[in-house]
């Protein structure tokens, strides 16, 4: 295996002791669950006991002072990182395999290599002292990789069986978000359902922060993702406020939700932050969004600044009624008729193609798009044949359109200012950077919560660390049943079980904080500079969590 160069900081890194709840610090004999009453799903619950007739309305679990006899059985377990990737994944599997270690020294913890296809291909490695030591406190999922297949078709549930026996595992954690978890969750009721003691265990990830409720504050990855966006936001803040002479539109990852853009707007104070929940709750339309930012633009100029930042969520173009209604006519036409329009060669015969075919006002809404976003919604599709929205440049987008909006403008007489525009998109900075001292520390929490889960025979349930805008030593531990964080919705044409997405709530703290403040920072010039994630130093500097989970606790 090839030998990486180590950074000062990574060696350094590795000699960082995270911290635990106080309930969990104990020897493992001395720690006791407590349950509460029987669960509901949050919707639909009689469908969701249908189908999950073995796991569902599980006892919330909590872990306290008191004693057990089950600690320090031997045991065997597989960890699968599933999805994206997120900071402090490492620091659960390091979480799991301390605790596995404390309990019973001969017990074995298995990383199933690409994700959830390391299970159903038996591709594995035994995870050992040595290996552990070289990931502890780092970012990144490489330590095992990572993968999006979802076990869905019953050969593949079957495989997944058939391996976890032939390992002799007794549980199987899931590290993943939403739709991970539903897979955990449909995977637990399998194991059951067969006639097996295999348990799962899930684990929230997601720097998108929509995986979460009142038992899961905050998924894990969320507070160094955002700190490291928020300190290149506020680098490009204050280069704008020095020349003086730039327009930063600054796309952000979060397609289903705007939590990382909000969080951003927080932390960073820019003058234009665009919520996807809001534009969605009140049906603007991109030329509203477009005159608005405009009219920032003027505002600002009439002032003598001719510069600014604009936060645009990931997923913003879906939350446009009428670009939404556009894509899923776009998604729908070229399923159907795939055969006809793959016989147009150019460009020109595409597009004219497309708005015959589609309705009057969608047609007419494409055909004011620029070119460049025309062909990225013809061209850049998923293998479900849907628009990536990830993948359409929005953010220049919107540049074209104000600037279009700012030429009539001044030929009106009502602007004579300058604008000058750069895009940016910050996504893959933050996903693998050294989690922060929060997230290295909560992720160990939550993995070392999840073997104490394995231990007490528990299957079905998500590994969960609360009280989380208090110091570590005051988190509490538990686990929470997945099916109660379920509804059903329509996928693929059917309805399937799934966790819900937690977006923006827009009567919020969060929300309402920024609302507060947005008029003023869109006029002043407001910036603030969080500057770099710090590891070391005073408690107020290094563990704070997000601006976002203190409101909400607050």
């Amino acid at each position: 295996m090839k030998t990486l160069q180590l950074s000062p900081l990574q060696k350094a890194r590795y000699e960082y002791q995270p911290k635990l709840p106080k309930a969990l610090q104990s020897d493992l004999a001395s720690i006791s669950v407590e349950f509460g009453a029987a669960t509901e799903a949050i919707a639909d619950q009689a469908r969701l006991k249908e189908l999950f007739a073995k796991t569902y309305g599980k006892p919330i679990a909590s872990f306290t002072s008191g004693s057990n006899d089950v600690s320090s059985k031997l045991l065997r377990v597989g960890v699968i990182l599933s999805g994206g990737q997120a900071p402090g994944g490492h620091n659960v599997i390091a979480g799991i395999y301390d605790g596995l270690k404390k309990g019973n020294p001969e017990s074995v913890l298995i990383g199933f290599k690409g994700g959830p296809s390391g299970l159903l291909e038996k591709d594995y490695v035994e995870i050992t002292d040595s290996f552990m030591d070289e990931y502890r406190n780092t970012g990144g999922f490489d330590m095992i990789g990572s993968g999006r297949t979802k076990i869905s078709t019953d050969q593949q549930f079957a495989d997944s069986l058939r391996v976890a026996k032939e390992l002799q595992l007794n549980a199987v954690v899931v590290i993943g978000g939403d739709d991970s978890n539903t897979n955990a969750a449909l995977l637990a009721e399998y194991f059951i359902q067969e006639g097996t003691n295999i348990q799962v265990i899930g684990v929230p990830k997601t720097i998108d922060g929509d995986l979460k409720n009142e038992y899961i504050e905050t998924s894990f990855g969320f507070d160094t993702a955002v700190k490291t966006y928020a300190e290149l936001i506020g680098n490009i803040g204050r280069d704008a406020n020095s020349a003086k002479k730039y327009w930063h539109f600054i796309k952000l990852m979060g397609r289903s939700a705007s939590h990382i853009a909000l969080e951003c707007a927080l932390q960073t104070r820019p003058n234009i932050c665009l919520i996807s929940e809001e534009i969605a709750e009140k049906k603007q339309t991109l030329e509203q969004i477009v005159n608005s930012i405009a009219d920032t633009v003027v505002t600002r100029s009439s002032n003598g600044e001719n510069f600014g930042l604009v936060l645009i969520p990931e997923g913003l173009i879906e939350f446009i009624p009428e670009m939404n209604e556009l894509i899923a006519q776009l998604n729908d036409l070229l399923a159907k008729e795939a055969a006809e329009y793959e016989k147009l060669s150019s460009f020109e015969d595409q597009t004219a193609w497309v708005i015959s075919k589609l309705s009057a006002a969608s047609g007419a809404v494409f055909k004011e798009l620029p070119a460049d976003i025309q062909k990225q919604l013809l061209m850049d599709r998923d293998p479900h044949g849907n628009v990536q929205v990830s993948r359409i440049e929005t953010e220049k987008l919107l540049i074209g359109m104000v600037e279009k909006r700012l030429v009539e403008l001044q030929k009106a007489g009502s602007y004579s200012g300058k604008f000058s525009a750069l895009n940016h998109f910050f996504g893959y900075e933050g996903r693998c950077a050294f989690p922060s001292n929060f997230d290295a520390d909560y992720c160990y929490s939550l993995g070392y919560t999840a073997f104490l889960l394995i231990a007490q025979g528990l299957t079905g349930y998500l590994s969960s660390v609360r009280n989380l805008d208090k110091p570590a030593a005051e988190w509490q531990a538990g686990g929470i049943p997945l099916t109660m964080m379920m509804n059903m919705e329509q996928r693929h044409g059917s309805a399937k079980p799934v966790i819900r997405k937690a977006l923006v709530e827009l009567d919020g703290k969060p929300f309402q904080e920024f609302v507060k403040h947005r008029q003023i920072w869109a006029t002043q010039t407001s910036y603030v500079f969080p500057g770099a994630i710090q590891y070391y130093g005073p408690a107020e500097v290094c563990d704070q969590p997000t601006i976002t989970l203190g409101l909400e606790r607050s």
